[in-house]
């Protein structure tokens, strides 16, 4: 290799850490900030993950479901083929974006054990779930098998975990590996303060949902960039970084569907300002 060549290599290197590094610049180190797949449901896998790497998201959360490529039919549901399974692996690297978690999934008993290989084979360490309370011992002991975590979602009232009083009493004497997934937008929905909801939860919370809405204890409010609605983004930092948490932010945009990625990335934007202040 000539210099000339050395020389264009060591650009190369310096643009792709550069890049690297603006996508994560000022987040905490132990924090990982990356999308639900199903910001994009409109659109396959291949095509969300090519819409994070533009605005440089390096984590996703994957949702059973989504069509896999732009042409096929095949989805990311976890009984997915080896062959679909490699395609996946393979769309992850090009884009450069890591699945940390999966889900909403809440199978039935005999599918759990396929739900927990599919997690192990694909690398992901999140499990999101409203399982039944029958099926817990059963979790649990896949947890500790497999070394992967589960993470309680909560819908919006009706839904059984829509307080966070009820993962709390399920959870009980649980695995650490079994907690929550917060979604702080849903809670709003219910009425409820995420603020409040997170200092209940401390050391149980695994994963976040991240939403910004734009009326408080409504059903149908609609997302909005973070920042700019009624869930207190910038509280719910605080209040996480002052708890000492680790773990995994999926915004989940529930809005404008054709074309929320200018809006995902407002977001973004808005959480890197507020996380500077951890610094």
């Amino acid at each position: 290799m000539n210099n000339k060549q050395l020389k264009f290599v060591l650009l190369a290197f310096v643009l792709v850490f550069t890049l690297r590094a603006s996508a994560q610049d000022g987040i905490p180190a132990d924090w990982k900030v990356g999308s639900q797949a199903y910001t994009f449901r409109l659109f396959s896998l291949e095509e969300a993950l090519e819409k994070l790497n533009s605005i440089g998201v390096k984590y996703v959360e994957l949702y059973p479901g989504q069509k896999i490529t732009k042409a096929g039919e095949a989805t990311t549901h976890f009984s997915a083929s080896a062959s679909d399974r490699e395609t996946i692996k393979n769309l992850l690297k090009k884009y450069d974006v890591e699945a940390v978690a999966y889900g909403v999934a809440s199978p039935s008993d005999e599918e759990w054990p396929a739900l927990f290989a599919f997690a192990k084979e694909m690398g992901i360490g999140i499990i999101t779930t409203e399982p039944r309370p029958n099926q817990y011992d059963l979790i649990e002991k896949l947890c500790e098998q497999h070394q992967i975590r589960i993470a309680l979602h909560n819908h919006p009232l009706p839904s059984m975990y829509w307080h966070p009083e009820v993962p709390l009493r399920l959870l009980e004497n649980r695995s650490p590996l079994m907690g929550v997934c917060a979604d702080i937008g849903h809670w709003l929905r219910s009425g409820l303060d995420p603020v409040e909801c997170l200092q209940k939860l401390e050391g149980r919370i695994i994963s976040l949902h991240m939403k910004d809405l734009d009326k408080r204890g409504v059903r149908n409010a609609h997302d909005v960039p973070w920042g700019t609605g009624n869930c207190n983004v910038a509280g719910v930092l605080h209040e996480l970084h002052r708890q000492g948490f680790k773990g995994v932010f999926s915004a989940e945009y529930e809005h404008n569907w054709e074309n929320n990625l200018p809006e995902v990335k407002e977001s973004m934007d808005y959480f890197k300002r507020v996380a500077k202040q951890f610094q």
